[in-house]
């Protein structure tokens, strides 16, 4: 830039840089920058996951095998801890409170161990979702990738814990005699459509407990609670059949996510658990539970993917 003096010279300025005045979001796009860490898109965020689905597998396994590696039994805890959980329910809910009543006896064991670690599924992976973020701060500071695959590795490690107690379900159907059947391939589409659900659990708490770290100690009154009210000790219809309560409060009892995937798997499992202990449209509620937590946790969790670890 050059302008000429009062005595006729020409003076020459310093010329304008071509980035000036440029605001910096101007100035980032002018060369193509991105804002470090930025939330992708939730179909590029799927695709990432995707990407990592080995990593995902992985680690769940590695948790797996590390959780009871300083324990001398081992890998065997993971079928004692849900079966001294339902021997001590047995003894106080089956023999010294009665909650077995409407439920034959040689039913009564089979329905109260598969109460248990159906639930436990659920329950374990809501536990593990709360520290997924928290509890994992070194790794989600140190390597760069979709924060999902975290709760998502959780969930998974609880699916196969649960793989290892059901051979154990399996031996307890036998010994009630309750065989083998075609209903048996129910198991399967129940256990995924749960696995969904819990999945969703675990991303939603994910997030609330990745801000939020006292969560972790609030949640197990919370499970306890909705184990309690979800009838993995007794049957609901049963309970509820001489009491004055409201259609609704019963519906939501029977109708309740952790109730529906056990009735399923019962009925699936057990000869002696008939349609007559199922409310009606319980695999459409099955199904729509899968699909609420599933997606809205999933969405949930990705709409703060820019902010794990920071702070």
């Amino acid at each position: 830039m050059s302008e000429t003096t009062h005595d006729g010279t020409v003076a020459v300025g310093a010329p304008v840089a071509p980035d000036e005045g440029l605001s910096a979001a101007a100035l980032a796009a002018r060369y193509g920058l991105s804002v470090s860490g930025a939330r992708p898109s939730l179909v590029e965020y799927v695709r990432q996951l995707w990407g990592r689905r080995h990593f995902i597998l992985a680690f769940s396994q590695a948790k797996l095998t590390a959780q009871y590696s300083q324990a001398k039994l081992g890998q065997l805890w993971q079928v004692a801890t849900p079966l001294l959980n339902a021997a001590v329910y047995f003894f106080i809910f089956g023999l010294l409170l009665g909650a077995n009543r409407g439920i034959p006896s040689d039913v009564y064991v089979p329905f109260l161990v598969t109460g248990v670690f159906v639930f436990m599924f659920t329950q374990s992976s809501v536990m593990t979702g709360v520290r997924a973020i928290s509890g994992n701060l070194g790794l989600v500071r140190a390597l760069h990738f979709p924060r999902a695959s975290l709760p998502i590795s959780f969930a998974l490690q609880q699916l196969q814990q649960l793989m290892f107690s059901m051979v154990v379900l399996v031996v307890v159907m036998l010994a009630f005699r309750s065989f083998p059947d075609l209903s048996w391939l129910l198991v399967v589409p129940a256990l995924a459509l749960q696995f969904v659900f819990n999945t969703g659990l675990a991303l939603i708490f994910a997030r609330m407990g990745s801000s939020t770290p006292d969560l972790a100690q609030l949640m197990p009154f919370v499970l306890r609670t909705w184990m309690y009210a979800s009838g993995v000790m007794f049957s609901i219809p049963v309970m509820l059949a001489d009491k004055d309560v409201p259609g609704w409060l019963a519906d939501v009892l029977q109708l309740n996510p952790a109730a529906v995937y056990m009735d399923l798997i019962r009925f699936a499992m057990i000869d002696g658990y008939g349609s007559s202990y199922l409310p009606p449209h319980i695999w459409a509620f099955a199904v729509g539970w899968a699909l609420l937590a599933g997606v809205v946790g999933f969405v949930y969790f990705w709409k703060s993917e820019e902010r794990y670890g920071r702070g």
